[in-house]
């Protein structure tokens, strides 16, 4: 029995816009009131392999978002809304700190992000490619009201993104009906 790829594609698609729709009906998570950068899980590494200590970015806005280096999906949608973000920041001359942690601990190791870092062009020292083991990220997730299950191969998950004030509390929740990310900045 012969599989036609271009139709497993489209299924794949369809699946990745299903969940997208069932996390927005079944409640996008909104900001986490009380959740704080210093109560969050703290032990990352960044794509060189150093710890990051999320308390460490206390005294900057910080956007945080979760993703996964192989994903072809919903990932590419929320990098792009990142670099419009850091887009309208240089525009007004401002700073944030733009964290991205890796959904899929087994695969989003500090040589996998260092990688995608290069493929993407997403050099600037503001940026921070996070991975660690899977009980902080599942924890992390589960106190941020980020929602992700494996299917396959592929980790599923919305498109995300909350903005921590300079006293790293959460701000913002920017999520799918948020269509211009930069304003809320």
């Amino acid at each position: 029995m012969r599989i036609d790829v271009h139709a497993r594609v489209a299924s794949k698609s369809r699946m990745a816009l299903l969940v997208a729709a069932l996390t927005l009906l079944t409640g996008f998570s909104s900001a986490r009131a009380g959740a704080r950068l210093d109560l969050l899980p703290q032990s990352w590494r960044d794509d060189q392999g150093h710890e990051l200590k999320l308390s460490e970015l206390r005294g900057h806005r910080v956007i945080l978002t979760m993703a996964y280096a192989s994903c072809h999906y919903i990932c590419p949608m929320t990098m792009e809304g990142l670099k419009r973000m850091q887009l309208a920041l240089d525009a007004r001359g401002e700073r944030a700190e733009i964290v991205v942690v890796g959904y899929d601990p087994q695969n989003d190791k500090p040589a996998d992000w260092r990688q995608y870092r290069l493929n993407h062009r997403l050099g600037r020292d503001n940026w921070h490619f996070l991975s660690g083991p899977a009980e902080a990220t599942e924890a992390l997730a589960r106190q941020l009201g980020f929602s992700f299950w494996k299917y396959d191969e592929h980790v599923m998950h919305e498109s995300r993104a909350l903005i921590f004030d300079s006293d790293g509390a959460v701000q913002t929740a920017l999520g799918p009906e948020t269509a211009h990310w930069p304003d809320g900045l």
